[in-house]
């Protein structure tokens, strides 16, 4: 398959948007890599022993993305951005049943592959994340917007500042005042 260009991902973007199912074939394939990276940036810097299979994770987003419907799609940094939401969601939903199911709560198991295995402590540094991430929504909206982009979504500041429609200097302003407020947040815990 030849290059996609990123003008013909907004197109079918569009296109999916606008009820044309063809065009969702026509995207995932041009943008499985990217889902990919995505995928592995969510275990950045995690021990060499954690196992992922990233496929599992990104079949269940891609299940997601095909069955919601989301705001119009404005380009496709906007798709990679919710893309990595909603695949840090999966991580935290698993994360959190796997740890009530640790205490006989009895959570139902999210419909990932077997294969998608999570060290426990590295389950419980997830959810923390995802309840500081939560706190600085609470606190700065754009803040928490600005980390899930760059640090889950892979996306370079200049795509957040086109997805958030801010200045290039506020995106590395706020990336910075966000990592301190973030590192406060989970030392203290």
């Amino acid at each position: 398959m030849a290059s996609s260009t990123t003008d013909d991902i907004t197109r079918w973007l569009h296109d999916w948007q606008n009820g044309d199912q063809t065009a969702l074939a026509q995207l995932m394939p041009a943008v499985y890599q990217e889902l990919r990276k995505i995928a592995h940036g969510h275990f950045r810097g995690e021990r060499a022993a954690h196992t992922l299979q990233t496929t599992a994770l990104i079949h269940e987003a891609y299940l997601r993305l095909a069955g919601h419907e989301f705001p119009a799609w404005e380009n496709r940094a906007h798709f990679y951005g919710i893309a990595a939401q909603l695949m840090r969601q999966i991580l935290v939903e698993y994360a959190r049943s796997q740890k009530a199911a640790k205490r006989g709560g009895g959570a139902a198991k999210l419909p990932l592959d077997e294969a998608l295995t999570v060290v426990p402590t590295e389950m419980s540094n997830l959810v923390a994340l995802d309840d500081a991430l939560r706190a600085l929504e609470a606190f700065d909206a754009r803040k928490c917007r600005v980390i899930e982009l760059r640090h889950f979504g892979g996306l370079s500041n200049e795509e957040i500042a086109t997805v958030l429609s801010i200045s290039l200097a506020t995106v590395g302003r706020e990336i910075r005042l966000a990592q301190a407020w973030l590192q406060r947040e989970l030392t203290k815990k």
